[in-house]
This record gives C-alpha cells, structure tokens and sequence, in this order.
C-alpha cells in the first residue's frame, strides 16, 4: 500500500545498515582481534612533548616543526570531526556525551588537567599504558621533563650535520626551507656550542673528528638508539656515490666564505651523509630516515621516494648500519617498500600512515607488505602536539594505536582465509610487527609497566 512505502524504505536502509556493520566486522577475527589488542607495543617513531611548567613552550619536539608554515587543509581522518577522536575521549577520560558541545568539551580537559596532576612525571608513561604502548622511540632535539624514563627512548636529529657551509641557496626555494634552514643552522650550532667548538673548522678532518663524530658519539652516551634524517624537507634523497677528497676540496674552499653551487654542495652532502650513516652504525644506532608525504604545501613527494636511497641502501660499506624507512613510503610510495626491506639491513614503520589513512586502507598495504617481509615492518604513531587542549598527543596516540592494530586484524585475516598463513603464524606477525622486530632491532626488553 502507498502509505507503506516509507515504512519499507526505512526497513531496507536499517538492514543495509546492519550488513555493512557486519561485513565490517568481518573483516577482523574476533579471537586474533583480542591477541592483537593484548600485545604491548613498541611504537617505533613518535614526537612526544615534555610536560610544560607555567608559561613554558616545547621547542624540541620537532627539529622542523610544521606549525609555522603555510596553513594547509588537514586531511579528512584527521579532522576534529573524526569519530575515532570522541571514541578516544570516551575511552580515556570517560566522556558520556556524544555531541562536541563546549561546555562538554570542558570537561574532558578538566579531566586531563586531573590526570597530569595525578600522575606528576609519570603522566606520558601513563598515557602510554592505556593505549596498549609500552615503549616510545622518542624523536626530538632533546628529551625532557616526563619523558626520561623506562618508556621513552632517544632519537636525535642529525640533518644539520650535512648542511655545514652557506645555506642561502636552500632557502631561498621556498618559504618552507627558509624557515627549516634557519632551523638547521640553528641545530648545528647547538650541537657546536655543546662539544666547545666555537667556529666551524677550517678542513673537513677537523669538522669530522671535532664536531660530526663527537656529536653523534653524544647522542649515544645519552642514550639514543637510532637517529633520525628528515633531509627530504630540504633535498632529495637521492644521495650519490662521493669521495673524501672531492668532498675536502669542497669544504676547505668554502669554509670560511663563499657559496659553493648546488652541484658542489651535494657532493659533499653526500658524502657527509654517509659517513654519518657509518659513523651510526659503529655506534649502534640505527638510521631514521623520513620518505613519503611530507607537512607544507610547497614539499617535494618526489623527492621523498624511497628509491632514491637504493645506492646507500646497496652500498656495501655501510650494511653494518641499520636503516629504517619512516612511513613506509606513505601513500605514493607504499608498493615500493615491500621490495626494498628485502635487503637485510633495511626496515619500515607504518607512523604517519596510522594517524593520516583509514584503518581499512593501511590494512591493505600492511597484507602486500606482510606478504613479502614480515620480519622488517615496525608498529609506529607519529604522534605529536595535537593542537587544542581536547584534540592533542593523548588523542593521536589511541587514534593512531587503534587503527594500526585494527589494520593488523584485516591484513592478518585477510590472509588467514586465504590459505596463505595459520592461525598460530597470525599471532606471531601480530607480536612481529607490534613490537618484537623493534625489539629486536634496538635490543629493546619489557619495560615495567608504568
């Protein structure tokens, strides 16, 4: 009858609703699901901010922040309108609201605000904890208050290093590098300052044994694992072949004045990256380096392929130096790490790919990667200041841990239905990539439970 229709219409949008809920679910094994959520993970690259006194700002959290540049549209997942960030409110600060109004929304950065008061120097551990990370590889110029504990590991910045002669020339691409170069001078002359050399050294032996060396041999006794290269944001990554004495020339010539050409300056570059590369692998820390999508509209993706590292990444003097791939390529460059993490000294991290991707998608790239190398991909957040007090790190850290390890439950069963693994093979990448390799990797053990 006529007056029916809506009634029938109604009733085949509700059960439409319903199958696409179910079919959703199915495509994570509720059993595997649990073993995944039980794992506690080793979160290969984060940028956690220290715990700020009155009027402090974090200055460390990032040797190339993003906040000063050019506005740019977040992404959709990224939006303050994501659902997954009411979830995370629910989950952590038992929000019983399911609207965004101000005046509740008050009430979730009171409850923070009780929290940080609780829990003093422990709070990041403690946020930590209830989002299932027991330890955080920490990116940052230096660590700080609250982080300096069984569950946060150093990672330096070293991308000053490479940029030791005038750098006018860089900036004055695009307003993005003015803005990272004075960064980097800054960083470096940081770094200088710390080891007592008060001037750039006149040849490149002197820069090398009095500043480079020195510096990274700091950052070992201060605990880092690894280091970490976000070179992308200021050149290509594709560093070529070069030698000590081109490289000398180049240097000794320019030291103390001029401007070498751009040619020039990479051959130097160059062979400064790799010697720091060496130089890290001597000393037991692996190398970070940044490929795939980058923040600001004027980054160059193309220079950010990891393909471009295949001649360092072939070089046959530095396969006792372990390098990871951040982001796995992100989006463009995805298909490309499975091959590449085939080298034995050579991993990737989905960070970033967690916090910008839906979990459905990444599912689908960590399937094709898990097909390959299930041995070399590392669980990852990205995480960093969020920007408001009720959207920040605590929000991205449950965001970003929720979607990896859904993303691991639709790989997984992916390939569990498909005849192409076992159950008991399913757990054991489950544990791989939520944080044995990274244990293995940085000789990481259970940290106790904060």
């Amino acid at each position: 009858m006529p007056h029916n229709k809506p009634l029938i219409r109604l009733a085949l949008v509700a059960s439409l609703f319903a199958a696409a809920v179910a079919g959703a679910q199915s495509l994570v094994d509720p059993s595997l699901m649990t073993e995944i959520r039980r794992i506690k993970a080793i979160d290969n690259h984060a940028h956690p901010p220290k715990l700020l006194a009155q009027g402090e700002k974090d200055e460390d959290f990032d040797a190339l922040p993003c906040d000063p540049l050019e506005p740019t549209q977040p992404g959709l997942i990224t939006r303050p309108e994501n659902p997954q960030y009411m979830a995370a409110w629910k989950d952590l600060w038992s929000y019983k609201y399911d609207d965004r109004s101000p005046q509740h929304v008050q009430e979730i950065i009171a409850a923070k605000n009780r929290a940080k008061a609780a829990h003093g120097d422990g709070y990041p551990s403690w946020i930590l904890s209830r989002v299932g990370i027991d330890v955080e590889l920490s990116n940052r110029v230096a660590m700080g208050r609250g982080l300096n504990d069984a569950h946060h590991r150093f990672v330096p910045f070293d991308d000053a290093l490479l940029f030791p002669l005038d750098n006018s020339p860089i900036a004055a691409q695009t307003p993005d590098r003015k803005f990272f170069m004075s960064r980097e001078d800054m960083l470096r002359a940081k770094y200088m300052k710390e080891l007592g050399v008060n001037a750039l050294p006149a040849t490149l032996g002197e820069y090398l044994s009095r500043v480079v060396t020195p510096a990274l041999e700091r950052q070992r006794q201060s605990g880092a694992v690894a280091i970490k290269f976000e070179v992308a944001y200021l050149r290509s990554l594709d560093f070529g072949p070069a030698n000590q004495t081109d490289a000398a020339a180049i240097y000794a010539k320019y030291a103390h004045g001029g401007t070498p050409d751009t040619a020039q300056y990479r051959k130097l570059q160059d062979f400064l990256f790799r010697y720091v590369a060496s130089e890290s692998g001597r000393l037991s820390m692996a190398v970070h380096i940044h490929t795939g999508a980058g923040c600001g509209s004027y980054f160059y993706l193309s220079g950010a392929n990891p393909m471009l590292l295949e001649p360092v990444l072939n070089d046959a003097s530095l396969r006792k130096t372990n390098f990871v791939l951040l982001h796995a390529g992100a989006v463009a460059y995805s298909p490309l790490v499975g091959y590449l993490v085939m080298k034995p000294n050579v991993y990737a991290d989905i960070s970033q790919q967690t916090w910008m991707e839906s979990a459905e998608h990444l599912g689908a790239s960590l399937r094709y990667w898990l097909e390959w190398y299930p041995e070399k991909i590392l669980f990852g957040t990205d995480l960093a200041p969020g920007g408001s007090p009720e959207i920040d790190w605590e929000e991205i850290a449950w965001q970003t841990t929720e979607n990896a390890r859904r993303a691991l439950g639709i790989a997984l069963t992916g390939m569990m239905r498909d005849g192409e693994i076992t159950r008991a093979e399913a757990v054991t990448f489950a544990h791989d990539v939520m944080r044995d390799n990274a244990a293995k990797l940085y000789k990481i053990p259970a940290a106790p439970t904060p």
